[in-house]
């Protein structure tokens, strides 16, 4: 009977611990991408820089920093493939050189995946939680 129980919470927790790759994969790039927008956010303010930054860029990148010094490179590819993005209302992100922000959202995709990054344009970028209607809608 103990061995069972064992048994039985072992299983549970590994089928906890097992998470889809695909949804794994896109917050990896959605953590990533948001630690790549604040730095690009310090350094525009820092530098005085009017910088944005736009998806699916020239060149066969994925996505690019418009306005940064060629000094302050930041990468312009994702670590997985079949991700893309959005900019929810517009085609790039500003990141500066004003201290506040317009509110700013980015769409992340891969496979039938989905997950929004976002800022209220004075906090920092990080993953937005969907209310229950946003989350309902197809």
């Amino acid at each position: 009977m103990v061995v069972l129980a064992i048994v039985a919470i072992g299983a549970g927790l590994i089928s906890l611990a097992i998470r889809d790759p695909s949804e794994t994969r896109l917050e990896h790039e959605a953590a990533r991408l948001s630690a790549l927008l604040e730095t690009a956010r310090t350094e525009a303010r820092a530098g005085g820089f009017d910088v944005s930054w736009v998806p699916g860029g020239e060149g066969g990148t994925a996505f690019r920093f418009v306005g940064l010094p060629a000094a302050l490179a930041l990468p312009t590819n994702w670590l997985s493939d079949g991700v893309n993005a959005e900019v929810v209302g517009g085609r790039s992100v500003m990141l500066g050189p004003d201290a506040i922000l317009p509110p700013q959202r980015i769409v992340l995709r891969l496979d039938e995946r989905r997950l929004e990054i976002g800022t209220d344009g004075i906090a920092g970028f990080a993953v937005v939680v969907p209310t229950e209607e946003q989350a309902s809608a197809p």
